[in-house]
């Protein structure tokens, strides 16, 4: 871990616009262990209070998500100014750095293939076909080097390229890849077969991701690894695959530079994969039945096999996470996590229209003003938690959650010593709901303490109804919890009081089409605040009765990051 000596300046401070709260009763006060008295009400210099209020949460939101931030990307005079903003905050509040630096520098590198000078070809029988980048094929490679490449790797279909213990599951039994190209399905058995016995049924599991798929294949010795892409399953068609592996691509400079990584990664397209298995002599659509089965075998494609060279261009920079902590009285190495990722888009010159800036108002300027709401709220009691509360902003979870994938490589703290954490990400300005969406619903004990908290709002808990999109896997939490974390991640839902779940859902189909990843995810004053003002007071109640309190939350039995929690709490 290296940390980056950070000088909090007055000219961040001088940023902070002054804004009055509304002092509304808390229903959070009756779950919360953390207040022996009622917390001071007076008003900073700066304008906020210690309460989480609308008002506050708006003036942060505003601040983070205005031109003058430029978008919020990495590596950009706006990202530097993200990060002074957050530690400066920090600061005003009373959060204390976790090292000598409010900043965990995270060493990131960019990596452009040239298709001009790279390919990707396959033998059948002796006859070489060249396979068409971003139409037959997208590949790139892990492996920070300027050029890659392999000869003649026989190819084998290897069904979902899942070795799961806790479901007696192992695509690579008795199979030595050691220097060959494996191909697999994406998503996992359960979704495929729709039966709710196998895996997590229609919900994806952590081994259904291509992530995964990809690590997974590096251990068993492959040269490369080949994701084939089925729309459904995969829950986007082929345009996003080669419009997000396309183009540069950021990764963390790794210690080895990537040499535990197969040489190539890629995706291929279902309409190539067919004809190339048929050239085999095998049916891809009888082997993907059976890759849904136990009794599935891994299949060789006799008289096939694969090549490929990769030209990169390699760029070097940096850029960091802001940490901070708020110390416990009785069990200060013990840690409650907040995060969230302070990043955005930045910048696009070749936008159309006028307006260039990807402001990222509601994705993430509405995340890190709830855990800085839920920091002055800690900080503002007269008394502290009896265990720490950890505050981790995150950066380039844009470009693949590159910041808390580092923080969970190179933690400041030891891991086992995370009780549990919950990431905030995304959440949308609402009317007043009935419920809280919680997105892996079912993963964790963390759930029965946020119902806890979240009943004096008359919010219950809800499924994400994507689940078989595998959301869960799909953010900043996702790095804590491959390494046993229990993580929560969760957000206001969409059973408005006034119009019940069709009125909610129309709003999140909005933003989707309207606003998401666009110049037009701006904050406007106009926002409905209730619904986020009452998340961001169960968040902090969830995570102050876990402060006030000697549990221990794990993964339910069964989940697939149990095992892995259970091993960490037993060091």
């Amino acid at each position: 871990m290296r940390w980056v000596q950070l000088s909090v300046a007055g000219a961040a401070l001088a940023l902070l616009a002054g804004c009055g709260g509304e002092n509304a009763a808390d229903p959070a006060a009756a779950t919360d262990g953390a207040d022996a008295a009622a917390p001071s009400q007076d008003a900073p210099e700066e304008g906020f209070i210690p309460d989480i209020t609308a008002e506050d949460l708006k003036t942060h939101i505003r601040i983070l998500a205005s031109d003058e931030f430029e978008g919020r990307a990495p590596g950009t005079p706006g990202g530097e100014k993200t990060r002074a903003y957050i530690a400066a905050e920090y600061a005003r509040i009373g959060v204390e750095p976790v090292g000598d630096s409010y900043e965990q520098a995270v060493p990131i590198v960019e990596s452009t293939l040239d298709p001009a000078t790279s390919s990707f070809s396959v033998s059948v029988n002796g006859e070489t076909r060249d396979l068409a980048y971003r139409e037959d094929v997208v590949f790139w490679t892990k492996r920070v080097e300027e050029s890659v490449s392999f000869q003649d790797s026989h190819v084998v279909f290897v069904g979902y390229g899942i070795v799961a213990p806790e479901y007696d599951w192992n695509d690579y039994d008795g199979l030595d890849v050691d220097g060959k190209t494996v191909v697999m399905l994406v998503n996992d058995p359960g979704f495929a077969t729709q039966n709710p016995e196998l895996f997590n049924g229609n919900a994806m599991t952590y081994y259904g991701r291509w992530t995964y798929k990809y690590e997974e294949a590096a251990r068993q010795g492959a040269t490369a690894a080949i994701v084939i892409h089925d729309t459904e399953p995969a829950a986007y068609g082929w345009s996003v695959v080669e419009g997000s592996w396309s183009g540069p691509q950021l990764d963390l400079q790794r210690d080895d530079n990537g040499a535990s990584r197969v040489l190539a990664e890629g995706w291929l397209s279902i309409e190539t994969a067919r004809a190339l298995f048929a050239d085999a002599g095998l049916d891809l659509d009888a082997l993907m039945r059976t890759a849904a089965t136990p009794e599935f075998a891994a299949a060789p494609l006799t008289g096939v096999t694969a090549s490929a060279t990769l030209k990169n261009a390699i760029v070097r920079n940096e850029d960091a996470n802001v940490v901070g902590v708020i110390r416990g009285a009785t069990a200060p190495d013990e840690y409650v996590l907040y995060m969230g990722h302070w990043d955005h888009l930045g910048v696009d010159t070749e936008t159309d229209g006028d307006d260039k800036i990807y402001n990222g108002a509601v994705d993430n300027a509405t995340g890190i003003a709830a855990i800085l709401e839920i920091a002055e709220r800690f900080a503002g009691n007269e008394t502290p938690p009896e265990r720490s509360i950890l505050l981790v902003a995150a950066t380039a979870e844009e470009s693949g959650l590159l910041g808390s994938a580092y923080f969970a490589d190179y933690p400041p703290l030891p891991l086992k010593q995370i009780v549990g954490g919950f990431n905030i990400d995304g959440m949308l300005p609402t009317p007043p709901t009935r419920d809280m969406m919680v997105v892996g619903y079912g993963a964790s004990e963390l759930e029965d303490i946020l119902q806890e908290a979240a009943a004096p709002f008359k919010r219950r808990l809800t499924p994400d109804p994507e689940a078989e999109k595998g959301y869960f896997y799909r953010s900043d939490h996702i790095s804590l919890a491959k390494k046993g974390v229990p993580m929560l991640y969760a957000g206001g839902g969409l059973n408005l009081v006034e119009g019940g779940p069709e009125a909610g859902q129309a709003i999140g189909e909005r933003y989707r089409a309207n606003r998401y990843h666009q110049v037009t995810d701006e904050f406007s004053e106009d926002w409905p605040m209730e619904a986020m003002v009452d998340s961001t007071k169960i968040f902090y109640a969830t995570g102050a009765l876990i402060a006030n309190s000697d549990a221990w939350p794990n993964w339910y039995e069964g989940n697939e990051f149990r095992a892995l929690r259970d091993a960490q709490r037993a060091e």
